[in-house]
């Protein structure tokens, strides 16, 4: 058993000071406030790990490399097929391992990858059907994350369109091979679990959609829903109704789905994902760098939907960007200030559920014991409210992170990985050469 002793802490009831944590076996047995100092020191505000409910890893070598010609959706997306034809399982493992280490650095403790890079070249399988999940796998592994692998169903271009000659490496060809390669998968890690997604209702027909949602069998189900204004139009053309009620037809609705972005979705929509009791995944700094706009969150918060949230392209990888995001987001669309209160941003951003951790997330008797330490002492945070310093923090602040109740961050530096900012240059310089 290991006792650490937290300065400030956030615990189920709001903020407390001198919280002593009991942990064993990667779980919390107990928790005491008002304790005396003892046992292992976490100066400053500790808080539950991060959840991060949307990543493409992949789109982390995008960063800072899709604005030239003022940086259009379109000029992004040919950078990112670039990328992606590029890449094979070697190089995807140890450009993997450096982005879940940045995410670790920035107190992320679960990662939900949604990953529909599958093949080699063309979309020839590999010898290993599922190299890249392994890949991402032992990635994950290595790094000291908790991973959730979401397998991705993606099947066409476009309602009706073929794929081109870029997203083939996607495509198991008909949703029967997507699901028979999905279920040979087997992590080798207790903290990688699996789920399943389709990409979006532009690359997955409703017969393959229904199939989709009988393999999640209770897993996390993730799927893009209404991201950009033409899809709902695209989708009303086809099919006469918007994406979430295409959702909703077609069973992958429920209380396992996220419904990543949901930018544009209507007012019926709204209420169908409320009653149908599905999430929504936000991802702020990803919709803000691709300009898709400011989803409703505070009328979906009101209609009873759960929150969560990613770093999706990785254009900023920062859990308290993320956060922040929520309401200010929120502030700019209504003109008024405190859209959300601060239990309810400490929600969502760690909802680990949404990517089938149910058990991280929480800082009491039974939960995992993963802990993130915010530096209460640095040039940003220096003076706040312990309670709301994560208004002021940022991903520097992370001062220390546990996973399963082993250290994996410790004084700002990751334990497992040397030098990730070195690893995540060469790696990226090589793509981009090759």
């Amino acid at each position: 058993m290991s006792v650490y002793w937290a300065e400030y802490a956030w615990l189920p009831e709001g903020l407390a000071e001198s919280v002593s944590i009991d942990v064993d076996g990667g779980v919390i047995r107990s928790v005491a406030v008002s304790a005396e100092r003892s046992g292992n020191v976490l100066p400053g505000l500790t808080v539950p790990g991060f959840a991060n409910a949307h990543s493409h890893a992949f789109h982390r070598a995008l960063r800072g490399r899709t604005h030239h010609d003022r940086g259009t959706f379109w000029t992004w997306r040919e950078r990112m097929y670039a990328v992606a034809a590029r890449l094979d399982p070697d190089s995807y493992y140890r450009l993997a391992r450096g982005v879940y280490a940045e995410m670790m650095l920035a107190g992320y403790t679960s990662v939900g990858e949604f990953h529909y890079l599958h093949h080699g070249p063309g979309g020839v399988p590999y010898d290993d059907p599922n190299a890249m999940s392994a890949a991402l796998s032992a990635a994950a592994q290595d790094a000291g994350i908790r991973l959730t692998l979401l397998d991705t169903c993606y099947l066409s271009g476009g309602f009706g369109w073929k794929l081109d000659e870029h997203q083939r490496r996607f495509s198991d060809g008909d949703v029967g091979a997507w699901a028979e390669r999905a279920a040979t998968f087997t992590p080798k890690s207790d903290l990688v679990r699996t789920g399943v997604a389709a990409h979006s209702v532009r690359a997955v027909p409703p017969g393959a959609l229904r199939v989709v949602a009988q393999q999640a069998a209770g897993r996390p189900v993730h799927v893009h829903v209404s991201e950009q204004p033409a899809e709902n139009r695209d989708c009303m053309a086809a099919h006469g109704r918007t994406p979430t009620a295409l959702l909703a037809e077609t069973g992958m609705l429920g209380p396992s789905t996220t419904a990543v972005h949901a930018t544009h979705v209507t007012e019926a929509d709204i209420r169908l994902i409320a009653g149908m009791r599905a999430r929504v995944c936000f991802c702020p700094t990803t919709e803000r760098d691709l300009g898709d706009g400011i989803g409703p969150a505070r009328a979906l918060a009101d209609a009873g939907v759960r929150l969560c949230l990613g770093s999706d392209s990785h254009a900023v990888v920062d859990a308290f960007e993320e956060w922040r995001a929520l309401e200010l987001n929120e502030r700019l669309a209504s003109g008024s200030r405190g859209r959300f209160e601060l239990a309810q941003l400490y929600s969502a951003a760690t909802d680990h559920a949404s990517i089938g951790w149910p058990e991280v997330g929480r800082i009491e008797a039974g939960a995992a014991a993963d802990l993130v330490t915010i530096d209460l002492d640095s040039v940003r945070t220096a003076g706040t409210d312990p309670a709301a310093a994560l208004y002021a923090a940022t991903a520097s602040d992370v001062r220390a992170v546990l996973i399963a109740g082993k250290a994996v961050v410790s004084e700002h530096r990751h334990l497992r990985l040397e030098a990730p900012e070195a690893v995540l240059r060469s790696e990226i310089e090589a793509l981009l050469k090759a």
